[in-house]
């Protein structure tokens, strides 16, 4: 009984070492209703569904076998950001069988403008999707936090980048916008302090049991699905815990996050991905997409599934996650 003792408090004592390591982060999260949006809330709310709508009843799925839907998306894109009073540089680059694009704003620091921080989110989608939460929400919120931080002024230069081809076929591949993008960034040796993709982020619930996640973290970890989540590799727990300790200062959604070892593939399913294998620390903000999302990579992804008010909420809440990254003046 002594070493079953001693035992069990070794075990108590590692998983306690762990939580702290991986998944205990800074801040208290939102607890409660969402309050209803003010006039200014629901202007964000409105534009946020304008853009998602555009990109998938509009234009509809997007990706390499429909190259016209693709390069409508990358339109559309370059007008809001130029809607925005934002000029947009578009990145082309050659694939193996086409021609893509990257489409990048940048606000310049003003302190030590030579350390980058990029927010980016991928345009492409899987084929027969219209992909309003995947990735229509990732680049409606990344359009509207340029427009908000256009005025500002920040220590760090600030870039916004919609990708190409995060979605199979070219997912992880030498196509894959964000592998062209963080490779040339690494072979230029361009300063980038942190990367932060803005991946489904659209879909709440607050139906019990509506959460999954990889095991084992089920056991440390809510099973509502209303919560937006912060994920990243362990090498880069400094600016997770920045960004989710921002956000719940300011955010009225709740939030969870955690810092893994890479052994864990799930966590690595976005453009972060790519930044991590070109040595920047990197990370993503999700609603967790197929743990909890049940329209995920499916015709029936359509903005009538997803929950506006709550996308503002986490747009607001991350309008503050930008400022501490990117450092504003």
């Amino acid at each position: 009984m002594k070493w079953f003792a001693l035992v069990s408090l070794a075990l108590l004592l590692v998983a306690a070492a762990a939580y702290r390591a991986f998944i205990a982060m800074p801040g208290t999260s939102f607890r409660g209703a969402p309050p209803p949006l003010t006039d200014r809330q629901s202007g964000l709310r409105d534009a946020l569904r304008t853009h998602v709508s555009t990109l998938a009843l509009d234009i509809g799925p997007r990706h390499a076998a429909r190259p016209g839907s693709l390069e409508r998306a990358a339109d559309y894109i370059a007008d809001a950001f130029a809607r925005a009073g934002l000029r947009a540089d578009r990145d082309v680059y050659q694939g193996a069988s086409a021609w893509f694009e990257n489409i990048q704003v940048e606000i310049p620091g003003v302190g030590d403008g030579a350390q980058i921080v990029i927010l980016g989110a991928h345009y492409d989608s899987v084929p027969l999707s219209p992909a309003a939460n995947d990735n229509g929400s990732g680049i409606a919120a990344l359009i509207e936090l340029a427009r908000l931080s256009r005025d500002k002024q920040f220590h760090r230069t600030l870039r916004f980048v919609a990708f190409a081809n995060e979605e199979l076929p070219y997912s992880h591949t030498p196509d894959m916008g964000s592998r062209v993008y963080a490779r040339r960034a690494r072979a230029a040796n361009e300063p980038i302090i942190a990367m932060l993709a803005l991946e489904t982020i659209g879909f709440y619930t607050d139906r019990p049991n509506s959460q999954r996640y990889p095991a084992p973290l089920r056991w440390f970890y809510p099973h509502t699905g209303n919560f937006l989540g912060f994920v990243g590799d362990v090498a880069a727990r400094p600016i997770v815990a920045a960004a989710i300790a921002a956000f719940r200062q300011h955010a009225r959604l709740p939030s969870e996050g955690a810092t893994l070892p890479r052994l864990l593939s799930d966590i690595g399913r976005s453009d972060h991905k790519s930044f991590w294998d070109a040595g920047y620390p990197a990370f993503m903000v999700t609603d967790t997409a197929p743990f909890r999302y049940p329209e995920y990579h499916s015709p029936r992804d359509t903005p009538d599934k997803l929950d506006f008010a709550r996308l503002t909420l986490a747009v607001e809440g991350l309008v503050h996650v930008v400022d501490q990254l990117a450092g504003a003046r």
